[in-house]
């Protein structure tokens, strides 16, 4: 009977390891181990199974290559633009983005209104100088944020200085070292003020993972979600998602971290195969670490009017929004069951 029992065993064994080398040739993950800091029910923790989804759609188109840093603020009434999207898409987002400068009051009216709801707020908030943070000029601004946050009481998700990697911001942000000590002069700050709702996101560009190990990650015990910025850029005729974010993805994969896919988007540029790269992306982003993506639905950062290669809204193209209403609507990205309408 043993030896029956140990021959069953073994051959168990057997057909696990073989599962596992053929899910590892087919470029299949196993759910990777995943820790978080947040304390359940207080601040976003990752769901079990599936990703958050969420769209920045701002209220006022912007352009230009610094229209990302000011407050983003239009004359419509609050999540005028959001329930328009959701409308299309067919479901509420679980996540609603918001920009912030640095020396910006929030949360601001429009952020109330997302709290105020069953959405989770996404505060990016810009930097100042990474030195001046760390020598306390900041120290009374950084306190305020903390305790107006807190105040809030809901669970939100913080993304200071995302894209430090870039060379326009290179004045500011100094060096990965400093970047390091800003962060957890912030944090520190935040744990003084006995901040627990929020979570904190660590957010390069995926650029930014082409090479060595990026110098600006604070490191596990300093950072609760890892997150890239994955648009393509302005430098390819075609580029699928899986090729912008498969260095970050190697990388996310030696951190027991859940992962976001913030600001991804596909070119106007890109015509008719923009439907075929959100049905592409949608396979991609289905790997067991992603825990949240970010459709960013945006012309702002296009340079010029005719920039067809930094346009990623869709709502003027029925075809690819139909595509990111499939990838809205397919249950992975639908973690909490949210109902799901016709949409249109």
């Amino acid at each position: 009977m043993l030896k029956r029992r140990g021959r069953a065993a073994a051959l168990v064994a057997l057909a696990v390891l073989a599962g596992a080398a053929a899910g590892c040739s087919s470029g299949a993950r196993a759910t990777p181990r995943i820790t978080t800091t947040a304390r359940a029910g207080v601040a976003p923790v990752p769901p079990a199974k599936g990703a958050f989804f969420g769209v920045w759609t701002p209220d006022q188109p912007l352009t230009g290559a610094d229209a990302a840093e000011p407050d983003r603020k239009g004359d419509l009434p609050p999540l005028t633009r959001v329930k328009e999207i959701e409308k299309g898409l067919g479901r509420q987002l679980d996540i609603a983005p918001a920009y912030h400068s640095w020396t910006a009051r929030f949360p601001d009216e429009a952020d109330k209104a997302v709290l105020a709801s069953t959405r989770y707020l996404m505060v990016t908030w810009a930097s100042a100088d990474t030195r001046e943070i760390v020598n306390g000029r900041y120290d009374a601004l950084v306190r305020e944020r903390a305790r107006a946050l807190k105040a809030t009481g809901k669970p939100i998700f913080l993304r200071w200085a995302r894209d430090m990697d870039k060379e326009s911001l290179a004045a500011r942000i100094h060096s990965g070292a400093d970047y390091v000590a800003a962060w957890k002069h912030l944090r520190a700050i935040f744990a003084a003020e006995r901040v627990a709702n929020v979570v904190w996101v660590w957010c390069p560009t995926a650029s930014a993972f082409q090479g060595p190990t990026p110098a600006s990650y604070p490191g596990d015990d300093q950072v609760d979600w890892v997150c890239t910025d994955a648009q393509p850029g302005g430098n390819y005729d075609y580029r699928d998602l899986v090729d912008t974010i498969g260095p970050f993805q190697r990388w996310a994969a030696g951190h027991p971290k859940p992962v976001m896919i913030a600001e991804f988007g596909v070119p106007r540029s890109y015509g008719t195969r923009r439907a075929e790269w959100l049905r592409k992306a949608a396979q991609t982003l289905q790997d067991p670490q992603v825990k949240a993506v970010v459709y960013f639905n945006s012309d702002e950062q296009a340079q010029d009017p005719r920039d067809d290669r930094r346009g990623y809204a869709l709502t003027a193209d029925p075809h690819a929004l139909s595509a990111l209403r499939e990838l809205a609507t397919t249950p992975y990205f639908n973690p909490r069951n949210l109902p799901v309408t016709s949409g249109g």
